[in-house]
């Protein structure tokens, strides 16, 4: 049934006319993109599943909020008698955690965004808990947003007399919306004479058919290609302007240059991805399998009556080599992706056995196309 509907899908791919991509699916604008925030929180209201005594830094850091709100604190939560020692703070119900979250490009002040919350210490659950207030900085050290409210934790962990069962991860959780920004990233948009549009996959053959087909609907000279990734435009001034053009642009249909050969093999998983680009040079492939079986019996051998000696254990063992006889595939000059996969599934290759074919056939020279191993 597998090999069936990978046939199938093959297929389908192969027989498939060129068609083409909206300019918006294949380009991203110059200086327009998402900017990385991190900060440093607590999350309270925890169920006994914080981080405890054993964190020192979780202490500390309550104990510095709760001196910003003026509540007066002690170096140490408590004194024992008997040790003249301080005991840390109980923090039992806290769990110090880092915030991240990803500001949008034009994102004005007062909008909410999402935020990711993940523990640093000893926690071993944030469920039920809430964050409070949290300061999200960017790479320049600049507050672009506070992060504060219920957090959303979708794992949970049981344990009892000695048996824990956990589903999903009960450490990280979520916030939606949970954070106000309180300042705008400057990009240049508005600022520039030119717009410039990167390609997400470099191809000069894709990048030449944008520019073409921009100058085709606006007019020669709009559109300078810069190199294989980028394309300059010239845009209106105005910014109003600038937007409705941007937008006629993203929408304009442009047919993206024929994909590199390129065959994906992930080691780990065994997985094998080979689009359609890939072509094979005349060679031939084989592929069997030598297993061998020992087999081992434990056997008593005990003397004749009345003639002596002690019962003693023996060991026997059956050795079998058998060598899996397997057909030569022959493979035609040119042959297509489905070609290849026939006659892999003709071989009967497993999915480790199938990277061991394309790394040889890569290594002989007939496979025409880049391996790409994660």
């Amino acid at each position: 049934m597998l090999r069936l509907m990978t046939a199938f899908i093959v297929s389908t791919l192969l027989t498939q006319a060129a068609f083409a991509d909206r300019i918006k699916d294949m380009v991203s604008v110059a200086g327009v993109r998402n900017n990385q925030l991190v900060g440093y929180g607590l999350v309270v209201g925890l169920n006994g599943t914080g981080d405890g005594s054993d964190i020192s830094f979780t202490g500390q850091s309550l104990k510095s909020i709760l001196s910003s709100l003026g509540v007066t604190t002690n170096p140490f939560d408590s004194f024992d008698v008997e040790t003249s020692a301080g005991r840390p703070l109980e923090v039992d119900n806290v769990a110090a955690v880092m915030v991240t979250a990803e500001l949008p490009p034009f994102i004005k002040p007062g909008q909410r965004i999402d935020v990711n919350v993940s523990t640093v210490g000893a926690a071993t659950s944030l469920r039920g808990g809430s964050l409070i207030m949290t300061r999200l900085r960017g790479i320049d050290g600049e507050t672009y947003a506070i992060a504060q409210g219920a957090l959303t934790v979708t794992g949970i962990t049981a344990e009892a007399a000695g048996t824990s069962v956990q589903t999903g991860v009960p450490t990280a959780g979520r916030i939606p919306d949970g954070a106000i920004v309180e300042r705008m990233v400057e990009t240049p948009f508005d600022k520039t004479e030119h717009i410039v549009l990167n390609i997400h996959e470099r191809d000069f053959s894709t990048t030449n058919a944008i520019t073409e087909k921009i100058n085709e609907t606006f007019g020669a000279g709009t559109a300078m290609a810069l190199d294989g990734v980028s394309v300059a435009v010239r845009a209106p001034i105005d910014t109003s302007q600038r937007v409705n053009f941007l937008s006629m642009i993203e929408n304009l249909d442009v047919e993206p240059g024929a994909p590199a050969a390129r065959v994906v093999v992930n080691s780990r998983t065994g997985t094998v991805v080979i689009n359609r680009a890939v072509r094979v040079d005349a060679a031939a492939v084989t592929h069997g399998t030598i297993s061998v079986r020992v087999t081992a019996t434990n056997e008593a051998s005990q003397p004749n009556p009345f003639a002596g000696g002690e019962t003693e254990q023996v060991q026997n063992a059956e050795i079998s080599v058998q060598d899996d006889a397997k057909q030569m595939v022959l493979f035609q000059p040119g042959i297509d992706l489905r070609d290849l996969v026939d006659a892999v599934n003709q071989v009967g290759a497993s999915p480790s056995s199938l990277i061991a074919i394309l790394e040889a056939l890569k290594r002989s020279g007939s496979l025409k196309a880049e391996l790409v191993v994660i």
